[in-house]
């Protein structure tokens, strides 16, 4: 299921569609088919759809202000914010939403929470040894972060699997300060509260400005500007399917 889960949307993303619609326009010699979907493409390849669309998945542009936060049983981070390269048991570590780390570092040295929770995210096609949670445990005690103050749930694939792992950690009826990507943040934020957690929503990693404003170079498509398009496709896809299943 998890393998379902993950690889199936990438045959609904938008390069693959206009692939297909192109090669059916090309086949039945539907020259319109072609041409809207070129014209489609363009569009969604520009700055300014892209930024505006990727603004709506992940919400308004609110920082959080730190001090205006209640003090909770544990502060969640979830995973997403590295990449891990294993090569004959040596890691290498890329680093990718590093906002989410030091979101979590940060609201734990404003005293938001005695307790900080990594989840132990995996990759189902490149699995590890060491999950995601046990390097940036291994990172927040270089920070400063007492170790005793950090658990790691077991390896986890996806976010209804961080907030089961988190649940059988904490118990219930906890708060918690959720940290994940603006993007991302709707999304988990339902699930977790489905799991009986009272959560209050930080979110980090944005990836649109608070403002998007319509000029020349808005216009130009961009391979950045595709990819910001198909990470917002893929949230909303992901809502889908776990509005389905839970």
């Amino acid at each position: 299921m998890i393998y379902l889960h993950k690889i199936l949307p990438l045959f609904v993303m938008p390069l693959i569609l206009l692939f297909l619609s192109i090669l059916l326009g090309t086949y039945f010699k539907k020259k319109k088919v072609i041409y809207s979907s070129l014209v489609l493409f363009y569009i969604i390849s520009t700055p300014f759809f892209s930024e505006n669309f990727l603004k709506v998945v992940e919400g308004q542009y609110n920082k959080l202000e730190i001090e205006k936060i209640n003090e909770v049983d544990a502060i969640v981070v979830l995973g997403g914010s590295l990449r891990i390269n294993e090569i004959r048991n040596k890691y290498n570590i890329e680093w990718g939403d590093a906002d989410r780390f030091f979101g979590g570092l940060k609201l734990y040295k404003e005293k938001k929470s005695k307790q900080i929770v990594f989840t132990g995210g995996k990759m189902p096609y490149n699995l590890t040894k060491l999950s995601e949670g046990d390097i940036l445990k291994k990172y927040a005690i270089e920070y400063g972060i007492n170790a005793e103050d950090i658990l790691v749930t077991k390896d986890v694939l996806n976010t209804l699997e961080e907030s089961e792992a988190v649940h059988e950690l904490l118990g219930e009826n906890k708060s918690i300060i959720l940290v994940t990507s603006a993007f991302h943040m709707k999304r988990a934020k339902k699930i977790f509260q489905q799991k009986g957690f009272n959560v209050t929503a930080y979110k980090v990693d944005y990836k649109t400005a608070p403002r998007v404003k319509l000029n020349f170079i808005n216009l130009i498509p961009s391979a950045s500007s595709l990819s910001k398009t198909e990470i917002g496709f893929r949230e909303i896809l992901g809502r889908f399917y776990y509005n389905l299943l839970l």
